[in-house]
């Protein structure tokens, strides 16, 4: 078909077919990007979904690891006030049974003061055998006797005064004259505070 021949009708349904292609075009080019969008979007909300995710599990792990450490903590603790309580239970039912025993050596002292004056040399050695027997057994369980003498200077922390009489010399003034009963320590601890008599 020539130009000469080319009506200004088939101008404009040329263009109108142009327009129509291009608009086509156009919108295909939209739906194009629209697609791309959407599948950016999703794929944006899907790490946000993993990552929230891995959030999730982090934050249940520090969870149970703070329970964790929060229940060995309380069992470290508890084993510690039952052992401290089993030894204080020891500690308290040694201590009775050496209280006592304490007048039995009391009554072993008395009686060596009187065997000794027996001409019996096999008595004398049958009841110091015997006296040193119980008493080395009970020193093996802690228990020893506190050393006090005539002569020390008295200490209230220490010793307990049952009387005062008169110094035989001034300086025995505020010291101990005589040791009435013997005081005994059970490991560090003073069960029994020797009776004294002191010098004023």
């Amino acid at each position: 078909m020539s130009e000469k021949n080319i009506t200004p009708e088939d101008k404009e349904q040329a263009e109108v077919h142009a327009n129509e292609d291009q608009s086509e075009t156009s919108k295909a080019q939209e739906e194009n990007s629209s697609s791309t969008e959407d599948h950016e979007n999703d794929t944006t909300e899907a790490a946000d979904q993993d990552l929230s995710r891995e959030e999730q599990l982090q934050q249940e792990l520090d969870a149970k690891d703070d329970k964790y450490l929060r229940l060995f903590a309380e069992f470290e603790n508890y084993k510690r006030r039952t052992s401290k309580e089993r030894i204080e239970l020891f500690k308290t039912a040694s201590q009775d049974v050496m209280q006592s025993m304490l007048p039995v050596l009391d009554d072993f002292d008395r009686a060596m003061l009187e065997v000794e004056k027996s001409s019996d040399d096999s008595l004398v050695e049958g009841i110091k055998l015997i006296s040193n027997k119980l008493r080395e057994t009970l020193k093996n369980k802690g228990l020893e006797v506190m050393p006090v003498k005539a002569g020390d200077v008295f200490d209230s922390e220490l010793h307990e005064a049952i009387t005062q009489i008169q110094a035989p010399s001034e300086d025995m003034k505020g010291k101990i004259i005589d040791v009435l009963e013997k005081g005994y320590t059970l490991g560090d601890k003073i069960i029994r505070y020797p009776k004294v008599v002191t010098g004023k």
